[in-house]
């Protein structure tokens, strides 16, 4: 059955509806009668089964396809028919168990957007497990980050993203740069951090300011130049340019021995952005851009 009881001790259970991965829609039945089957299972009379069947389908925009089989749908289809039965019981608690594994990128991407908006309008309390950390931000108002059921985090978006409270989650939500470095106390307002020949400034407030440390700094955050240009940067050679269509992907060793990945958002002057592979450019890294994790 689609719909669950999630107990809890001696009060009230709560309904939820449950979208499967792999959809788990009823091959010998129409779309219509998989979206009823909960409600028939409740024991809802039939001409209240027929009317809420209509308006989940109309919600998830299959109304002219109540009569198809599932097997006449598309990808994103079934996933919108195994939506409208999760919805039409009019379930408290919403849980979808990485609803888009089985689509292919872009429609992903668009059934993502769909559903963010359907949540929204209804209002429904929704847990979303998913191993996509560009699907979590975009579709969350709260991210849970676990490793070996473990939890390692829980905040909003910008949080997790902005403020990680150790490595691992760090280095799984998005790109970054995580180097080990020495904390030498505070100069100016800002943290002095050594990242073995490399001295860089830490504009973070209320973070640590003395001992070992690992400092994030995410590749967005950092400005890359050609060589001659102002203070404060550090010399490097592109060891590697990927081009992604609205941004270039570049790893680049620095003369103090590290190697950093800098992403640059690609603009109109494509070529005065564009660096090529052994190129010497200069590295600039703003205060705000090196974040001191609280964590191992």
């Amino acid at each position: 059955r689609d719909d669950h009881v999630i107990a809890r001790g001696n009060e009230s259970a709560v309904h939820a509806g449950l979208v499967f991965q792999n959809y788990a829609l009823f091959p010998h039945m129409s779309v219509a009668e998989n979206v009823a089957f909960g409600l028939k299972m409740r024991g809802v009379a039939e001409d209240e089964r027929q009317k809420r069947v209509a308006n989940a389908l109309e919600l998830v925009r299959l109304g002219h396809l109540g009569e198809r089989n599932p097997r006449q749908l598309s990808g994103g289809q079934q996933q919108r028919v195994a939506l409208a039965r999760a919805l039409v019981i009019e379930p408290e608690v919403l849980l979808l168990d990485e609803p888009f594994g089985a689509l292919d990128k872009q429609l992903r991407d668009h059934m993502r957007v769909e559903l963010r908006v359907l949540q929204q309008q209804l209002g429904i309390s929704t847990v979303f497990v998913t191993h996509d950390q560009e699907e979590a931000m975009s579709m969350s108002d709260r991210i849970c980050v676990m490793a070996e059921g473990n939890i390692r985090q829980i905040g909003s978006p910008s949080d997790i993203y902005e403020r990680p409270q150790n490595r691992f989650v760090a280095d799984f939500m998005g790109r970054s740069n995580l180097l080990d470095a020495s904390l030498r106390g505070s100069e100016n307002g800002h943290t002095m951090v050594d990242v073995g020949e490399l001295v860089l400034r830490s504009s973070q407030q209320g973070g640590p300011s003395s001992g070992d440390a690992v400092v994030m700094i995410r590749p967005e955050r950092i400005v890359m130049q050609r060589a001659g240009g102002g203070n404060r940067t550090v010399n490097g050679t592109v060891e590697s340019a990927v081009y992604l269509g609205s941004v270039m992907h570049y790893e680049v060793a620095l003369s103090s021995g590290q190697t950093l990945q800098v992403t640059s958002q690609i603009e109109a002057d494509y070529a005065r952005q564009h660096f090529d592979k052994d190129e010497p450019v200069e590295i600039l890294i703003p205060p705000e851009a090196v974040y001191i994790l609280t964590e191992a």
